[in-house]
């Protein structure tokens, strides 16, 4: 599919890692100049050295591509504004936005404080909203654009431990029905990718029976790797999805068959 985003300009939040990182890498694979947005933070919220959106520019560059780092938050309007302007600052336009940003703040409901509940609806959601928010405006003038949302299996059966992920990751495919209905006109198509367990920092911390355990919720016998999702983001990102918009995609080995 190489070739397939030449000439595009697309914004990844979450960049720096996991997901986001083989999502920025596989559209700039593609063509795409890319603005790799990440804000540095460990998934417990702590501030790494390098920051990991560079270490993934640094990684494209290296094979031809153009990109360019942004630790900005997504959980702030300015936030978003900023990520957005970077786009049109650096590169001119916008074609493509990719909200992958995300954390995790796991704790059974009756422990959980507010500031956890917060932290994950701020990032996932709103985290969301701000980016969509300023990235339609452009759309709308231009009449064509990309968006490609995330959401989770978390968010569409529940998890224990998890009520802000999946709450915030349910609000996301409702959100994503929502916006590709006000766009569709414009040329614009909305979508949402849900990963299953996909081998990241994020499942890391599953010790061998967790995921052996795992492997047998799973038809196809294995965890899933970034790649698996950047394809699906690539093609929802590309003029063959023109016809696709307001969906949601599974991508999670068979583990959920809706």
């Amino acid at each position: 599919m190489n070739g397939a985003l030449d000439g595009k300009v697309a914004i990844v939040t979450g960049g720096g890692r996991g997901i986001g990182r083989g999502i920025a890498q596989e559209l700039a694979v593609n063509g795409a100049r890319v603005v790799v947005n990440d804000a540095g933070l460990t998934l417990a919220g702590d501030t790494e050295g390098l920051s990991p959106a560079t270490e993934v520019v640094s990684s494209i560059e290296a094979v031809g591509g153009q990109a360019v780092a942004v630790t900005e938050s997504v959980s702030t309007f300015e936030g978003g504004q900023r990520i957005v302007e970077a786009a049109l600052d650096n590169f001119g336009q916008l074609d493509i936005v990719v909200t992958a940003a995300g954390i995790l703040r796991d704790r059974m409901i009756f422990n959980m404080t507010e500031q956890e509940w917060d932290d994950v609806i701020n990032v996932h959601l709103k985290g969301t909203f701000t980016v969509v928010k300023y990235a339609s405006t452009i759309f709308r003038k231009q009449q064509s654009g990309r968006i490609i949302t995330f959401s989770s299996t978390s968010g569409l059966y529940g998890n224990s431990g998890q009520a802000n992920y999946a709450a915030a990751k349910a609000g996301t495919t409702g959100m994503t029905k929502a916006i590709a209905a006000e766009v569709a006109s414009r040329g614009i198509t909305v979508n949402c990718v849900a990963p299953g367990y996909i081998v990241t920092p994020m499942t890391d911390s599953l010790d061998d029976s967790q995921k052996e355990s795992l492997l047998t919720m799973i038809p196809i016998g294995r965890l899933g790797k970034p790649k698996d999702v950047a394809a699906c983001v690539s093609f929802l990102a590309s003029e063959e999805a023109a016809y696709v918009t307001g969906q949601t995609l599974h991508v999670n080995g068979g583990m959920l068959m809706i």
